[in-house]
């Protein structure tokens, strides 16, 4: 049976052989007598190469470049002769060249069809083996074609050609080649097993690259479903996609999605196993969001904000670059301009807690108002507090507003400081009271802590019997008293009181909440060798939301956020100032310039970290020193009750606490030796006192060891 390609084929000869013998003659300088020879040309040189390659498939394409070098020939010899030439030559060379190429034409097509012999030196083994006898059917199935006539164009009858001269690899047939648009070598093919009902196991990634001349890389295999047309599916099929342009232009000028896909979402980027769920850009703001996922739900992103700046192409800028986790999603914040660089002032309005003791203490990079506390709605219990941060970092500002809004909830407010300066001072014209030593604020402790013992017995006026506090009640006899204790581990380190300071605070931080007291303390560690028992941080941990400033550099910053929390999360940076690289740090080398100016300080700049253990960086309200704080503060200063004021004068506990200390307030007044030179009494260490002072173990002075000698005179 003639195939359709062969008919069709000898018919093109039979119309193009009038040509052939027409065009030398009627215009041999013609635009169409020069084609034919050009063409002709260009089929001899392709035989030549094919009868020197010696490849597989080199004698089909010898017998198919012969029907252009034979028309060329015919042609030069049409030329030569004058005319048509003796016997009308010309046209029977014409009709020659036509029955022979129409009689090879079927030659050209023999390799489409059944295998190909291998060479005696692949298989050596098995020529000396006797070779049984086919079975009929054997016979029979080895005679039928790999693809029987389907109507396949000419584009999957080529990829066929490629892919049965690299042997059909992993034992598999190409059912279809489609080619990709505005492509010029993409293509998809679609395999199926040799073998019906097997599947396919062997094949990869570079047995493909190999037959189609490709990179490995540029070879992705997929499965292949089914579809509603009737095509199948499943471990027997495969479809491999071949994309050597798309994988070049993705190298030089990739989407947003593909640069995520392999500079962020890959093992070594900044967010392993994520995609891309979309890119917004607010022009009002200055900010474009990246929000990403994981692809596997149950997974946590694990992010590094540097390597996802730099695989996105965007400034790896602490200052202007920020991600926020929520689950197995994360966003991130890429702003044109630092958003915490700015101030934004406190306002009664936003310092005035609602009805669950919530007030707006400063603003997130998004904008977001951040809520601060200052009591526990839902533990019917005071608040505690955790300030940290380095000197000039925003502390006493914070302190500014936090008592501003506990001020105007009416609740008392005690501020001890490790020595006196302008803001403290400042601050204690609009609170309870303020005092500026060690001593100070070992007194307000102990006034505390007697002031629960006193609140304790206070009768309620309803009922007339005592209960513990509950925020909010207008039926409390008292106030919540919320003391702060700036440099708080200095004063725990002091020889004369810090033992004592050490003591109390522990003891306040355990029991204070039921008797509506709050204790603050605030300095530059949270750590136990800094003056922090383990039981006192975990109380301060549970019942505050801690507040951590700027502590010298990211990773001391990031230690400290990380010890008030206990299950560290994922913590931002605050980066010693706000600086934008401006330019490249290697050009400015080269051309000898110098670096831009440091940027703006990142004092008042925190992180806070909320009830659900999650960190947030913050820019806390800026309350303005330089001019009166009465805008922020209430009209009248709260105090404590005058039955409190007049149980703590019965026991000696409210009066100035600025004064000296008094003769066996804090150490116990020793005997008198009857010298009766007047001296001053010796102060000794221990003593009943909770907390009382230590016995020195080292003479630092010349009255210290005058005393010392004296103790050991009989």
């Amino acid at each position: 049976m003639v195939l359709r390609s062969v008919i069709l084929e000898r018919l093109a000869y039979s119309l193009a052989a009038p040509a052939v013998a027409l065009a030398p003659n009627l215009s041999p300088d013609g635009p169409a007598n020069i084609a034919l020879l050009l063409t002709g040309a260009a089929g001899t040189a392709n035989a030549i190469h094919a009868a020197t390659s010696r490849l597989p498939g080199s004698g089909q394409r010898i017998v198919r470049s012969l029907p252009l070098a034979l028309a060329a020939g015919v042609d030069l010899a049409a030329v030569w002769t004058p005319g048509y030439g003796p016997l009308q030559t010309d046209a029977l060379l014409a009709g020659g060249w036509a029955l022979l190429c129409g009689a090879i034409a079927p030659l050209s097509r023999t390799g489409r069809h059944g295998h190909r012999p291998a060479l005696v030196t692949e298989l050596p083994a098995l020529l000396a083996a006797p070779v049984p006898a086919a079975l009929p059917a054997q016979a029979e199935a080895a005679k039928e074609p790999l693809h029987p006539e389907d109507g396949a164009p000419l584009y999957t009858l080529s990829a066929r050609e490629l892919w049965e001269r690299a042997g059909l690899p992993g034992g598999t047939l190409l059912a279809k080649a489609i080619p990709h648009p505005d492509t010029a070598r993409d293509l998809t093919i679609l395999l199926r097993s040799k073998d019906p009902g097997r599947p396919i196991r062997s094949l990869s990634a570079a047995d493909v690259a190999a037959a189609f001349a490709v990179f490995e890389e540029e070879v992705a295999l997929a499965p292949v479903e089914q579809q509603s047309d009737g095509r199948q599916g499943g471990p027997g099929w495969l479809q491999a996609h071949i994309t050597p342009d798309a994988t070049a232009r993705r190298v030089k000028a990739p989407t947003l999605a593909e640069r995520w896909a392999d500079k962020v979402a890959g093992p070594k980027g900044g967010a392993p196993g994520s995609e891309l769920v979309a890119r917004t850009r607010d022009e009002e703001r200055g900010v474009t969001f990246y929000r990403g996922r994981m692809a596997d739900e149950t997974e946590e992103p694990r992010i590094d904000l540097a390597k996802v700046c730099r695989g996105l192409g965007i400034p790896a800028d602490d200052s202007c670059a920020f991600v926020l986790v929520d689950g197995s999603e994360f966003l991130i914040s890429a702003f044109d301009t630092p958003p915490l660089s700015q101030t934004f002032p406190a306002t009664r309005e936003l310092l005035t807690p609602d009805e669950k003791g919530m007030y707006v203490c400063g603003y997130t990079t998004t904008g977001q108002p951040v809520r601060n506390l200052i009591f526990q709605h839902d533990k019917n219990a005071a608040r505690h507090g955790l300030i940290l941060g380095v000197s000039r970092s925003g502390k006493t500002q914070f302190f500014a507003i936090d008592m501003a809004a506990m001020s105007l909830a009416g609740q008392v407010v005690w501020l001890g400081t490790v020595r006196k300066d302008e803001k403290t001072s400042r601050l204690g014209r609009f609170i309870d009271r303020q005092g500026s030593n060690a001593l100070w604020m070992a007194r307000s402790l102990r006034a505390a802590r007697a002031l629960c013992d006193i609140r304790a017995e206070m009768p309620w006026p309803h009922d007339g019997q005592p209960h513990d506090y509950k925020p909010g009640d207008p039926r409390c006899p008292y106030r919540q008293l919320n003391l702060f204790g700036d440099e708080f581990m200095t004063c725990t380190k002091d020889e004369e009181y810090g033992e004592f300071i050490q003591t109390i605070a522990d003891d306040l931080t355990v029991t204070g909440l039921k008797y509506g007291v709050g204790f603050n303390p605030a300095g530059q560690s949270p750590f136990a060798h800094d003056g922090f028992s383990s039981g006192m941080k975990a109380n301060l941990r549970q019942n505050s939301r801690a507040v951590v400033f700027n502590m010298g550099n990211p990773s001391s910053t990031r230690k400290a956020v990380e010890g008030t929390m206990e299950n560290p999360h994922d913590v931002p940076t605050i980066p010693t100032r706000y600086s934008q690289q401006e330019g490249s740090v290697i050009e400015r080398a080269m051309r000898g310039e110098a670096d831009p100016e440091n940027g703006v300080s990142t004092g008042g700049v925190a992180i806070i970290v909320l009830d659900n253990g999650r960190a947030v960086l913050m820019r806390s309200l800026f309350a303005d020193f330089d001019t009166d704080l009465a805008q922020i503060f209430p009209d009248e200063i709260v105090r404590l009750t005058d039955h409190e004021i007049t149980e703590l004068d019965k026991r000696g506990l409210w009066f100035d606490w600025n004064e000296p200390e008094r003769l066996g307030e804090f150490h116990p007044v020793p005997a008198d030796d009857g010298d009766g030179d007047g001296e001053k009494p010796r102060r000794r260490g221990g003593g009943g006192k909770p907390g009382g002072g230590k016995r020195r173990a080292e003479i630092t002075s010349a009255r210290q060891a005058l005393e010392a000698i004296k103790t050991l005179v009989p």
